[in-house]
């Protein structure tokens, strides 16, 4: 009888044990998907902030209208893979508009009476306020990808893991070299 209560007491653990632990991956999981939604959000900012900033900029900037062309099919292009839900089409796409959006940033310090602009400036304040905002939420992206994919590799949680089919997040990468170089400001 003794023997009976101890499989059952063992058993009871190693079920409580199998909760917790399933538990914990669900609460890493919906973390890493509410922090990827806090990516989206900045970057629909970003995407409704563009269009203002390349028409208030326009009319100055005749040179660079290739450009501005850029931008905007880049932001197009970022819309597209959001609403298909491509996660890897969205990192790709925003790597290339950030680098875009740089350069803009760094052709716009050639022309002293488009800074001057105060709608020109309050876009730009705005904007560099969500380049930041994006740059943190990817940050606490990569964070909530870092713990959960940890969580799921380390034994005996591995097993169980596998055995629920979970699957590894991908990080939020820089994919392109020219983002990783400094950005050259001539005057």
């Amino acid at each position: 009888m003794t023997l009976i209560y101890v499989i059952l007491a063992v058993l009871a653990v190693f079920i409580l044990w199998m909760i917790g632990v399933y538990n914990g991956l669900i609460r890493l999981r919906n973390r890493t998907k509410e922090s990827w939604s806090d990516i989206d959000v900045q970057l629909k900012r970003r995407y409704d902030l563009i269009p203002n900033l390349v028409s208030s900029v326009k009319g100055y900037m005749t040179h660079e209208r290739g450009l501005l062309e850029n931008v905007t099919k880049f932001r197009a292009e970022a819309m597209k893979a959001q609403e298909a839900g491509d996660t890897q089409g969205i990192v790709r796409a925003e790597n290339q508009l950030g680098g875009f959006m740089r350069d803009l940033k760094v052709a716009m310090e050639a022309y002293p009476d488009l800074k001057a602009n105060q709608q020109v400036g309050q876009l730009m304040d705005e904007l560099s306020d969500t380049e930041n905002k994006i740059m943190a939420s990817r940050r606490f992206y990569n964070g909530n990808v870092r713990d959960f994919n940890t969580k799921m590799e380390v034994f005996p949680t591995n097993m169980i893991a596998s055995m629920l089919k979970f699957t590894k997040f991908e990080f939020f990468e820089i994919e392109d070299a020219k983002e990783r170089q400094n950005v050259e400001v001539k005057l």
